[in-house]
């Protein structure tokens, strides 16, 4: 196993002899113990939003007229964010959001990545905890902004829209209100929380995989030379996955941020 990867994932400590339970998925304190825990996670969290701080005072602390570096890096995802998912998406009237997606959308994309940094190979959002906070801080964001623009008829417009005929609201309100108010901010979280995991578990199985076969390189015997060949496409396959999970760190983190969007424009308008 690579150090960097074996420092950060740990061994396992199984419950049996010749068994390993849900414990492999347990993370060990970096300080502290029992409530007080701080562990990889929770340290990860930490440093994402420390670098997505630095990022953006590093980029606009001394603004250029001519962007360079971080500043024209930072300046192209604050121009992506304003004009091809608010004002697309809400319209001027989410111009405020800005900020607020901007700053998730980086540190989503932090977080992600940190799957595929050496020594680190951890993305923080393969854990239930930070997904589910950013879904309920969602939550609370678009329904505040549904109250300010409506007031507590938001709640009426989005449980009973306009030009539905009366007797059909006893099955239409319902399901607006498990769709609107509770599924969103579940599905927000689990897609997220499933397509890091998955990946993080891909790239750990194929790089065990490969240092496994590398393994029988000095070793004789056919077969064993024969298992050992297996390790260069399991190599291939790894760098290839690698690039890929790159790429679904920026396309989660675009979801999450557009679906965002998408649901605070719902409340602002909730005849549309």
């Amino acid at each position: 196993m690579p150090a960097g990867l074996l420092a950060f994932v740990g061994p396992p400590e199984p419950f049996g002899e010749n068994e390993i339970g849900p414990e492999i998925f347990q993370t060990p304190c970096v300080f502290g113990s029992g409530d007080g825990c701080f562990n990889r996670v929770s340290l990860l969290m930490v440093l994402a939003a420390v670098v997505t701080v630095v990022l953006f005072l590093v980029a606009f602390r001394r603004p250029k007229l001519v962007p360079r570096g971080v500043q024209n890096v930072m300046e192209s995802i604050v121009d992506f964010i304003r004009n091809g998912i608010v004002l697309e998406v809400i319209g001027h009237e989410g111009l405020a959001y800005v900020p607020f997606l901007t700053a998730m959308f980086v540190f989503i994309f932090v977080s992600n990545i940190f799957g595929v940094l050496p020594f680190i190979n951890f993305p923080a959002t393969s854990r239930m905890a930070i997904p589910l906070f950013l879904a309920v801080l969602v939550w609370f964001i678009f329904n505040i902004a549904g109250i300010r623009a409506h007031g507590l008829r938001y709640f009426k417009e989005s449980l009973f829209p306009p030009g539905v005929p009366w007797g059909l609201y006893f099955l239409i309100a319902p399901i607006f209100f498990v769709s609107d108010f509770i599924v969103r901010p579940f599905s927000l979280s689990v897609r997220l929380l499933g397509n890091m995991f998955a990946g993080h578990m891909l790239l750990t199985i194929f790089a065990l995989g490969t240092v496994y076969l590398a393994q029988h390189v000095t070793q004789e015997g056919v077969l064993t030379q024969l298992v050992a060949a297996f390790s260069v496409p399991a190599l291939a396959l790894l760098i290839f996955l690698t690039a890929f999970e790159i790429l679904v760190a920026v396309l989660q983190a675009y979801i999450f941020t557009i679906l965002t969007a998408v649901y605070v424009g719902l409340a602002i308008h909730p005849a549309h």
